[in-house]
């Protein structure tokens, strides 16, 4: 369905998905064999609905245990089958899928859309909560519960030593040939008006683990065990350190991926796909 350049062929529709699921009980996003993910579900659904679909791409793979509000992925399906599902396919979805995994909406895009790469940012939230009694029951799935008082003015000067591009390894687990050198746009701090803390984190991209860890780290800052001087040290290290403790997946969601206007995707997914040093 999709030709060498990565777009669309001639008879294929391409479409922007814009999912939103409940994390804890799948593997993450991505295909694994023998496990619940994700991508698998809605794979599944689409392909009762567009046999001989193209591949899912996705904007950003989230870790098992992490949810979604905000995420987008595109697909290719073959046109004929597109005019006749046009106009229910997100109710036919809604009667596929589990009830822990929604399509919210379905937009035919132009061949040059891509999910991951022309995406400009993406933007997390990972709730925490420090009161005595624990947390709100209805919200234990998508916030953890923290056993000690947190300093929300620690956190947010903390917060500021990690803004800007850096080199983020000792926050990420390396992958091989993967840069871990990006670009943090926000890291703000707040506390709710249900006494919870949030944080939005907002980069182009993510390497493996990097939000969580930095949530690990910095909630070491707001508990006293840490320092602001201490946290910038672990940008100079160049390597992962086993002093970052990675915080539980389920506090974390994945909000908004945000993309450049239509007649800027394609030079945006030549950009991200070139390797980042510190000097670009």
């Amino acid at each position: 369905m999709a030709d060498e350049s990565g777009g669309a062929t001639v008879d294929a529709v391409r479409l922007r998905l814009d999912i939103g699921y409940d994390g804890t009980d799948f593997a993450g996003w991505a295909r694994q064999p023998g496990q619940r993910t994700v991508a698998g579900e809605i794979a599944t659904a689409l392909g009762h609905l567009f046999p001989g679909f193209g591949g899912l791409t996705v904007a950003g793979r989230t870790d098992a245990g992490v949810h979604a509000t905000g995420q987008v992925a595109h697909v290719d399906v073959p046109a004929e089958t597109w005019r006749a599902r046009s106009q229910d396919v997100l109710w036919r979805l809604r009667g596929i899928l589990p009830p822990d995994v929604r399509v919210k909406s379905v937009v035919v895009v132009d061949a040059s859309f891509n999910a991951r790469f022309a995406a400009l940012s993406r933007r997390y939230v990972y709730r925490v909560s420090d009161t005595v009694w624990g947390v709100e029951p209805v919200r234990r799935s998508d916030t953890l519960a923290w056993p000690r008082p947190l300093d929300l003015g620690a956190m947010r000067s903390a917060a500021t030593v990690l803004l800007g591009q850096h080199d983020f390894a000792a926050f990420c687990k390396r992958r091989e040939g993967a840069t871990t050198i990006r670009a943090l746009q926000r890291l703000d701090w707040q506390r709710e008006t249900d006494g919870v803390l949030a944080v939005t984190v907002v980069a182009d991209a993510f390497c493996h683990s990097m939000v969580r860890s930095l949530v690990g780290a910095m909630l070491a800052v707001g508990d006293g065990r840490r320092d602001a001087d201490w946290l910038a040290g672990l940008l100079t290290l160049g390597h992962r350190s086993g002093e970052v403790v990675v915080a539980p997946a389920h506090g974390l969601t994945l909000a908004e991926v945000e993309y450049p206007a239509a007649s800027e995707w394609d030079a945006r997914a030549t950009q991200t796909r070139r390797m980042r040093t510190l000097d670009a």
